[in-house]
Formats: C-alpha cells, structure tokens, sequence
C-alpha cells in the first residue's frame, strides 16, 4: 500500500459525550473540535483524531468518554505518548518520508510529535500555530 501524500491530524478536546459509545468523530462535541472535522472532511483528505488517551484514532473507531489530556501530563508522559503516536502512523503508513502532516492541535499536542514526524522524513504543517481559540475559529469558519 502506498502511503497518502498528505494526512491531516485533528487533536481531540476537553468536552466530549459523556455516555455511551461513539464514533471518534461524534465523541469531541466542541464548537472547536467540530469546526477542524468540517475542515478536514471538506478538504478530502485521509484525516486521524490525536486522542490524549489513544494516541492516533480513525474517525469512525468507536470510543467511550475518557478524561485524560496531554495539558495535564509530566513531560515523560508527552514524550512517551508522542512516541506512541509516531509508531502507530509507522505502522499504519509504513514510511512517513515524504508525507506531509497538517497539523489542527494544541501546541502540547503537536510539541511531542513534531521533531520525530520531522526526523522520519515526513512534512509539518500546522496552520493554527499561535493563534488563540477566537482566530482558529474565525480561520475555520472561513473555509
């Protein structure tokens, strides 16, 4: 299998149903997380949930309520989700050399990933890098 040219990563949020089974893309009910999936389903590209308790999830991989965040984790713990992160899209993609990773997370989830995407040979893009909550959203909604 030849990997995609381009994926995008949407990180997971805070609010998420809290009974009950759900598609990843259904779990993550805020306004800013429905906002990066309308984004990444209009641009048509292969697209994966950060899960701060799953690592990479596929949007239609079935999840209950969790409450973990990497904003609240030690900075082994990031590594070390970060690394498992790395390794679940070698797996899925085999080489990620030459891919391009567009990244629509928070600076903690994209710091534990970044170098090590950068390091396998694969492209960073993270568009909403510096911008606070209201400008993403008005960058969103504009696409």
């Amino acid at each position: 299998m030849t990997p995609p040219e381009r994926v995008i990563l949407v990180g997971c949020v805070k609010q998420k149903q809290r009974t009950g089974i759900h598609a990843a893309q259904d779990l993550y009910t805020s306004p800013l997380f429905r906002k990066r999936r309308a984004y990444a389903e209009a641009a048509g590209l292969p697209w994966l949930v950060l899960s701060a308790e799953h690592a990479v999830v596929e949007p239609s991989a079935p999840l209950g309520y969790y409450d973990r965040t990497l904003n609240t984790m030690g900075v082994a713990e990031r590594r070390a989700w970060g690394s498992r992160v790395l390794r679940q899209l070698t797996e899925r993609y085999g080489t990620l050399r030459g891919m391009t990773f567009e990244i629509h997370a928070g600076a903690r989830y994209v710091a534990p990933i970044e170098a090590s995407l950068l390091a396998a040979g694969a492209r960073v893009e993270i568009p909403m890098k510096g911008r606070g909550l209201g400008l993403q959203l008005q960058w969103y909604g504009k696409r």
